[in-house]
């Protein structure tokens, strides 16, 4: 099973760059997209429903702000499609949980902290919130991929530039904590899982020629349970994606 990840910046923006050949062409059974900045009533039938799949939303309160959406390989349905059940959150489009028959996908968009922490608060609530789901769902028998831009770069290796970005929004301490915090409790960083090395980001700043010259940001995850270890085939950042500042990343589930 193949399962992708995309910030896509604007779900009709990147839909005018190749998103629905995109998506047909990789052949994921499951896609999830954050920042759709659309509510699904706005778009056309060949975007909601791609040959082959269907789509699920989430949009934010607020127009063209925010907000998540999966598509679903045709055949592969899940059990149940909800919101974190949190308003705060799912006033924002923040998240989807998909249930399937043996694990839960969780789609998330984790909120910027924003300069001088003007959001901070929200973020890490959001981080513990992630966390809940995630042993809840475990408790339940449905161990959980979470998948998203997680708006985080954990470590040193995750961005080009670390020391000067010390006090930057998605490298503060306290959201680097929380994503230990995450991982501390039986979480897996998949991509980390199999590449060590430094030098591959999923998002750069559409300044300074920052993608041509590889200077970015790993912000974009998918972190499985450690029970889903198993069944973890591989896990892809894919940086020749074009059409958004975020590429996609992907991993296989056997």
């Amino acid at each position: 099973m193949q399962l992708y990840s995309w910030n896509v910046n604007g779900v009709r923006a990147v839909e005018k760059k190749g998103f629905v050949p995109w998506l047909l062409e990789t052949g994921a059974d499951i896609l999830c997209l954050q920042e759709t900045k659309a509510q699904e009533i706005d778009l056309p039938e060949s975007v909601r429903s791609p040959d082959g799949y269907r789509s699920v939303w989430h949009s934010a309160k607020r127009r063209g702000y925010s907000g998540v959406a999966t598509y679903v390989r045709n055949g592969l349905e899940p059990l149940r499609v909800e919101g974190l059940g949190v308003r705060k959150f799912d006033d924002e489009g923040r998240c989807q949980v998909l249930e399937f028959d043996s694990f839960a996908l969780v789609n998330a968009y984790f909120p910027n902290s924003q300069p001088l922490r003007a959001r901070l608060s929200y973020k890490l609530e959001f981080c513990r919130a992630m966390i809940k789901l995630g042993r809840q769902l475990r408790e339940a028998g449905k161990p959980m991929v979470l998948c998203g831009d997680f708006n985080i770069a954990h470590r040193e290796i995750d961005l080009a530039r670390p020391k000067d970005n010390e006090d930057n929004p998605g490298f503060y301490p306290e959201e680097r904590r929380a994503m230990e915090r995450l991982l501390r409790w039986g979480f897996v960083d998949t991509f980390r899982h199999f590449t060590p090395d430094p030098g591959h980001y999923t998002w750069w700043s559409y300044r300074t020629n920052a993608r041509a010259r590889n200077i970015g940001w790993r912000l974009d995850y998918h972190v499985v349970d450690e029970a889903l270890l198993p069944r973890l085939g591989e896990a892809r950042i894919h940086p020749e994606v074009q059409g958004s500042d975020h590429c996609p990343v992907s991993i296989t589930l056997d």
